[in-house]
């Protein structure tokens, strides 16, 4: 192992995107069907992988939501996060904040209590035996309608102490975040944080609709909001967070080589961005792959790869007293 390897597998960070679906490994897919006595389509793991070659997002997603066919029972729902949550404790993080999708479980007849009854079930064992806190985000989908994203928060209201922030993800093109600026204020007026997949297909628009209509505290990906230097220094002065996926953006082709990776330009324009794994068990890695990744392509130095740990804590939704704490322990290990 080199040494920029060790740093970074041992530096504390936080993980704030992260579609718990998109954890789904092979095997496990594999387990959780037969124990549901589903079949899969694929004969075998070594199958299930190969098809993992998609080119654009919605050849990825049409492969994401036929493996969710096999999440039902309140049971599988807390495997699959808390394989994830054993997968991150062995990778020093102390911190994460995990999408969940439940529509599309609910299109499937899965009631939204098992999914997020599950879920939060894992979060709770992985606060009490790994010692990693959590917030849950619930992602409407946006090639949906309208009406579907109303019934979803409305059943969402029950469990309301569970759920940190109401999100907005799936297919970008076409789908502008406009589509969904009711639903997002009356998740505000709830109380419910925001924030929204934004500038990754999408154009510099879409993050201006992300900010002014829905109101979201940070934007997920958002590499295209560089093409607008309006936009960027909007980001750089409210502090907008960009949670940034550098292996899912070269898995769907958002870039096409990780040396021109925008991760560094976004920090040289003062950008708040943080380096996360999207889909891990899709894209090849999950978030120390993804700093390895970038760190390599862009020649990342420990100053640079301290910056987006701590960046990580600090575009958190803990509180400040926690953030605070937590960048004191990023610190305290680059000092070593």
């Amino acid at each position: 192992m080199s040494a920029i390897e060790k740093f970074i597998a041992e530096i504390p960070k936080a993980e704030l995107h992260l579609h718990i679906e998109g954890t789904f490994e092979p095997e496990l897919m594999f387990e959780i069907a037969i124990r549901n006595n589903l079949k899969l389509k694929y004969s075998s793991v070594d199958e299930l992988k190969a098809a993992y070659n998609f080119n654009n997002l919605q050849e990825f997603l049409d492969i994401y939501y036929s493996g969710a066919d096999v999440l039902i029972e309140e049971q599988d729902f807390y495997d699959l996060t808390w394989a994830y949550l054993q997968k991150i404790h062995s990778q020093n993080v102390l911190h994460t904040e995990i999408f969940f999708d439940p529509q599309t479980h609910s299109s499937r007849g899965v009631h939204f209590s098992k999914v997020i009854s599950g879920i939060h079930r894992a979060l709770e064992d992985g606060q009490t035996k790994l010692g990693i806190s959590s917030k849950l985000i619930l992602s409407i989908l946006r090639h949906l309608s309208e009406e579907s994203a109303i019934q979803t928060l409305e059943e969402a209201l029950e469990y309301k102490n569970w759920i940190t922030a109401v999100g907005l993800d799936s297919s970008e093109r076409g789908h502008p975040p406009s589509k969904f600026q009711r639903i997002f204020e009356k998740a505000l007026e709830e109380g419910f944080l925001t924030v929204a997949h934004a500038g990754e297909e999408g154009p510099p628009e879409y993050v201006w609709e992300a900010l002014n209509l829905l109101h979201v505290s940070r934007i997920d990906h958002g590499n295209r909001s560089l093409e607008d230097p309006e936009l960027v220094a909007e980001l750089a002065r409210r502090h907008i967070p960009l949670t940034v996926c550098p292996l899912s953006n070269l898995k769907l082709k958002v870039v096409n080589d990780m040396s021109k990776h925008p991760l560094t330009e976004m920090l040289d324009k003062g950008l708040l961005a943080t380096v996360n794994s999207d889909d891990p068990a899709y894209f090849g890695g999950y978030v120390n792959e993804n700093y390895l990744a970038v760190a390599k392509a862009l020649n990342l130095s420990k100053q640079q790869i301290t910056q987006l740990a701590k960046n990580s804590f600090a575009a958190s939704f803990l509180e400040e007293k926690e953030k605070k704490s937590m960048i004191e322990k990023v610190e305290k290990f680059s000092h070593q």
